[in-house]
């Protein structure tokens, strides 16, 4: 792949709309899926844009419920949505700010759950801001950041954000379709992508426990998916938009476990493939643009398997939690001596430790240690070097 193929099609920054499409499509055709990082700080989200831009690639930052809450401060009130809507509309105009400066492609994702963006440093790339798993209960924070969205878009002619997410998994199928469509619509009018979940991942993430779940509920059926397409796309007599992803259940289990105790079938993934392509009659045999969630501890040959049959966006969460702990770990046992108070080290008691317990100095060990796992994310899923 050329250094500079991407960038041919889509310009630095965050993208929207017909953007958006042009880089799910150019990822499923050259085979590389875009990793989806959570953040819940300025600091997380630099880290991201950081690794991107060195690897060349395009990234998605996204924040969940909490995480947008936490962007806005844990001392604000929540009970009506209000912080999360705020930290999230915050973090998405941060990202705006940000995102050109660092030089690459962004998307702004946002879920139901959680909220998603995608940028890059420097050269520019394009990014998207994404929000991330809303759940039933959560709605009234994806309404406002619809809100926010379509107020952008009246000034600027684009939603604020790339996407958003609706996580109505634990509903039933019928209700799950019918709720999705209804933001769909709104949605089209202003080119921002829906992505929604069919089939539950297990795990617990964000305060939503799955982890007793009938493990029937952990696949999903090529008919679900036919039902999903048939109505949102150009399958249908009515045409409402192809902007949409799916996010399918194939075993997915968000957090991290043991090997073996997570199995995961990302070959269903081709079946479901095949039987849409069957049922629509297109000439296109990935024409569904499926997400990978519950990814962490996944082995590459999972990984490969589900770019394989048109995953173009995983989510990467839990392992790069760790990561950022990991920098702040290892710095406190290396300088162990000099966070102990702040006057006096092993070098002496009257010596200084300001430049130890500097915010500034442990922070960035923690985005150091980020970008390792971001880029390695990256590596993992064909992404580098593709602008």
């Amino acid at each position: 792949m050329s250094a500079e193929g991407l960038l041919k099609l889509v310009p630095a920054g965050v993208i929207t709309g017909d953007n958006v499409r042009k880089v799910f499509n150019y990822a499923r055709d050259h085979k590389f899926a875009i990793p989806a990082v959570n953040c819940v700080s300025t600091s997380s989200v630099n880290s991201v844009l950081e690794a991107a831009r060195d690897a060349k690639s395009p990234i998605i930052i996204q924040f969940s419920n909490g995480g947008a809450a936490f962007f806005a401060g844990k001392g604000l009130a929540n009970k009506n949505q209000e912080a999360s809507v705020l930290g999230a509309v915050a973090g998405a105009k941060y990202v705006r700010e940000v995102a050109k400066a660092y030089g690459i492609p962004v998307m702004a994702l946002g879920h139901y759950r959680t909220l998603k963006f995608i940028t890059k440093l420097i050269p520019l790339a394009p990014l998207t801001v994404h929000s991330d798993h809303c759940a039933h209960k959560l709605l009234p924070w994806f309404d406002g950041m619809l809100a926010a969205d379509e107020e952008y878009f009246a000034q600027h002619g684009e939603p604020l954000f790339s996407s958003h997410m609706l996580d109505l998994s634990e509903e039933s199928k019928e209700e799950n379709i019918a709720t999705c469509l209804k933001y769909l619509k709104r949605m089209a009018k202003i080119n921002c992508l829906l992505e929604m979940e069919i089939g539950i991942t297990g795990g617990e993430e964000d305060g939503v426990n799955n982890e007793h779940v009938d493990n029937a509920s952990l696949y999903t059926q090529p008919e679900d998916i036919w039902d999903i397409y048939s109505q949102f796309s150009q399958a249908r007599l009515c045409y409402i938009t192809d902007l949409f992803t799916i996010a399918a259940a194939f075993g997915n289990v968000h957090g991290v476990y043991k090997p073996g105790n997570v199995r995961l079938h990302p070959e269903l993934l081709g079946k479901h493939q095949a039987h849409v392509a069957e049922k629509a009659g297109t000439k296109n045999q990935k024409p569904v643009y499926f997400v990978f969630h519950g990814g962490s501890g996944s082995t590459a040959e999972e990984i490969q398997t589900a770019v394989g049959h048109g995953v173009v966006k995983m989510n990467i969460d839990t392992d790069t939690q760790w990561a950022y702990w990991t920098g702040i770990r290892d710095f406190y046992k290396a300088k162990e001596g000099y966070l102990q108070a702040q006057i006096g080290n092993p070098e002496g008691e009257d010596k200084p430790n300001k430049k130890y317990y500097d915010p500034r100095v442990f922070i960035r060990e923690a985005e150091k240690t980020m970008i390792v796992r971001v880029q390695q994310a990256l590596g993992e899923l064909n992404a580098k070097n593709v602008l």
